[in-house]
């Protein structure tokens, strides 16, 4: 096992009817922007449980924040904090309105003259805004991490940041408000949740006995549950464990003392910056190939993988490796999810070399857990996925 370091100072606060206690982690004297997207929490209810717990509390809205959040909306939601002297954030909403709170948490405190170039230039955030955050939508676990994904639509760009100043303050999870998501985010979600493990679970062994355990059984509990929340979000005790298993997918407790590959990630952001396709559907779509690719590199992992998730115990490490990828394959199919990039777009010719290029412009020269997944092996994975 590698050495590490693990803090995460976020407040979960989970369970049936917990926004109520919104207001008891707020200061009393905050001047609070509450930040949603386009306006599904004022049709389900949480909106209004939202405004009532802050009935005391002066605080403001923004809304409209789109999924992958997009630079020039939070620019104007940045002038709001600054206009009215916003001293707190509080995001309702799923992944993407957390991810752009947290830019807008770092941006608020930025002495630079572009914001943007706290992504462009990676600069980590050691002080940001104070934020909590109400989760309507588990998939991404932003609720409980300190990272973030912005686009810019006008540079085709999306890119990541990051930093111990951006883990919220708290996070309110009640199961009960999947309830009203639909099919399509609720697949999203499991997806994207699985893949998260996959990149911290699927590269090599290294010795981290309870981390692999802690791991595959975040992916078989979504395995398990992803049935029943797809057809009855208002099933609580599978909607509380699917909410769980998505905050501790990505809350870094899983990745301490193990290697990480994070090159599906890199790849699939780009297919949503050029074709706005949802992430968790390019993460189906590169995910298989990018193991095929890798496979003589990743078997042994992908093999135990097959054992203890997919439950497949006949055959050689290669056989068992095979069918692993497989099953990952067919269980997005089968959730709805196309994985080649012809069923999302005809416009796909020229994709591959086009990522390629960003990546050597950027110096991304080498990725995944050995950094030798080079611009030019992230082309030959991106054809693959045509």
């Amino acid at each position: 096992m590698n050495n590490f370091e693990f803090k995460n100072p976020t407040k979960i606060i989970f369970g049936r009817d917990t926004i109520v206690k919104l207001a008891e982690e707020l200061p009393t004297d905050a001047k609070v922007l509450v930040l949603y997207g386009g306006g599904s929490i004022k049709k389900n209810g949480i909106y209004n449980q939202v405004k009532a717990a802050l009935k005391d509390i002066t605080h403001f809205e923004f809304g409209g924040i789109p999924a992958n959040p997009e630079y020039s909306i939070l620019m104007e939601a940045l002038q709001v904090i600054k206009e009215k002297h916003i001293t707190y954030l509080l995001a309702v909403g799923g992944g993407s309105v957390i991810d752009g709170t947290k830019f807008l948490s770092a941006a608020a405190l930025y002495k630079g003259d572009t914001p943007w170039d706290i992504l462009a230039n990676r600069t980590p955030t050691l002080k940001g805004l104070p934020f909590g955050t109400v989760l309507t939508l588990p998939a991404t676990g932003s609720e409980m991490n300190s990272g973030a994904v912005i686009t810019n639509n006008k540079t085709q760009e999306k890119l990541g940041m990051g930093g111990a100043g951006l883990f919220p303050q708290f996070s309110i999870l009640d199961p009960q408000v999947i309830k009203s998501v639909p099919k399509r985010q609720l697949v999203n979600g499991i997806t994207d949740a699985f893949t998260h493990v996959l990149e911290q679970y699927l590269t090599y062994p290294a010795g981290a006995l309870l981390q692999d355990r802690f791991a595959e059984s975040i992916m078989n509990t979504l395995l398990e549950v992803a049935p029943t929340v797809v057809k009855d979000p208002s099933d609580y005790n599978a909607a509380s464990n699917f909410m769980w298993s998505c905050t501790m997918a990505l809350n870094g407790l899983i990745q301490k003392g193990v290697p990480t590959d994070w090159a599906v990630h890199a790849m699939v952001h780009e297919l949503t910056a050029l074709y706005g396709i949802d992430h968790a559907r390019t993460l189906a779509i590169i995910a298989p190939s990018h193991y095929q690719y890798n496979f003589e590199a990743k078997k042994e992992k992908l093999a135990q993988y097959a054992e203890r998730v997919w439950n497949i115990t006949e055959g050689s490490v290669e056989d068992k490796a095979y069918a692993a990828i497989e099953k990952t394959e067919s269980f997005f199919n089968q959730m709805g999810i196309e994985t080649k990039l012809s069923k999302y777009t005809e416009d796909f010719d020229g994709t591959a070399e086009i990522i390629s290029k960003r990546f050597t412009e950027r110096g991304w020269l080498g990725l995944g857990e050995h950094k030798s997944l080079t611009p030019e092996d992230v082309e030959n994975i991106v054809h693959m996925v045509y």
